[in-house]
């Protein structure tokens, strides 16, 4: 439990490695908080610990994720007794056997036992679909693969009680958006290159299109007073589409890469449309 936050799976582009970076940038008082591409939930679980909001909206388009996320709010106990059942008849021939399981014809809870058991044992722990929108990823050499972690998942539901969580778009989920209120964004990342697109998640891509839009609803959220952060790629595109507002670096390890050599720290930006105290050092 890195940084004291809890995670319930390996997330690439998750920013708990960010979180002490991040800190600095996120506004003192939260009372609504939005997050429309929750991911592994980092950044959501540290904001519902430490600034407490009242209300938390929490999305995205990856079905899998979101019906996980509300399993372990509303049914954490089950959840735990079926991983610790797959954890012992963990094995070449039952890892193929689930992730060939068509998800949508599962119950919600068998679901997220799949995704949780999918997440934790696969390679690399890379979760990524085809154009079908199905898994296939192969199953990693983990000698002793922590598929279930109690104290972790426990605590998560908790956090999660105040959290209304659904899978929609981002736009869908801040329409409700008001004076005041936290949203972070944190996107696919636009490529830095041509051959470096991560289309990871979900079927679905998220290029020059998609960045715009969600540069135009940051506007939009901005004009109603709303407290907006947003991470991105450090390129010239992410940049230009910001104009006018604060941005600043980061420094994030690429840990997840099938090539050894492209691992490591790489500047990625965060975009907030209100001034950031000074970092403390």
């Amino acid at each position: 439990m890195n940084n004291g936050i809890p995670a319930f799976v390996k997330w690439a582009g998750g920013k708990k490695q960010l979180l002490e970076q991040f800190k600095p940038f996120f506004p003192k008082e939260v009372k609504r908080y939005f997050e429309p591409f929750v991911g592994g939930g980092a950044i959501a679980f540290y904001i519902m610990k430490h600034h407490k909001p009242q209300e938390v909206y929490l999305s995205d388009i990856n079905e899998e994720l979101t019906n996980c996320l509300n399993v372990i709010r509303d049914d954490v106990e089950n959840l735990i007794k079926d991983l610790i059942k797959l954890r012992k008849i963990h094995n070449k021939e039952n890892y193929q056997k689930i992730r060939s399981e068509d998800p949508k014809l599962l119950s919600n809870l068998t679901r997220a036992t799949r995704f949780i058991y999918l997440n934790k044992t696969c390679f690399n722990g890379l979760y990524r679909v085809n154009s079908k929108g199905e898994f296939n990823v192969p199953m990693g050499s983990y000698k002793n693969p922590s598929i279930v972690n109690e104290v972790e998942l426990r605590e998560i539901s908790q956090l999660l009680k105040k959290a209304t969580i659904q899978t929609s778009q981002f736009h869908e989920t801040i329409k409700d958006a008001k004076k005041g209120d936290f949203i972070y964004f944190d996107p696919p990342y636009y490529p830095l290159n041509k051959t470096s697109s991560f289309t990871t998640y979900t079927k679905d891509k998220f290029l020059e299109k998609e960045q715009e839009h969600l540069a135009r609803v940051f506007k939009e959220l901005d004009k109603k007073g709303c407290k907006v952060m947003l991470s991105n790629s450090d390129t010239k595109f992410v940049k230009d589409l910001y104009k006018g507002y604060n941005i600043s670096m980061v420094k994030a390890t690429r840990m997840i890469n099938s090539d050894a050599t492209k691992r490591g720290k790489i500047n990625e930006v965060v975009i907030t449309n209100y001034p950031i105290e000074q970092k403390k050092l």
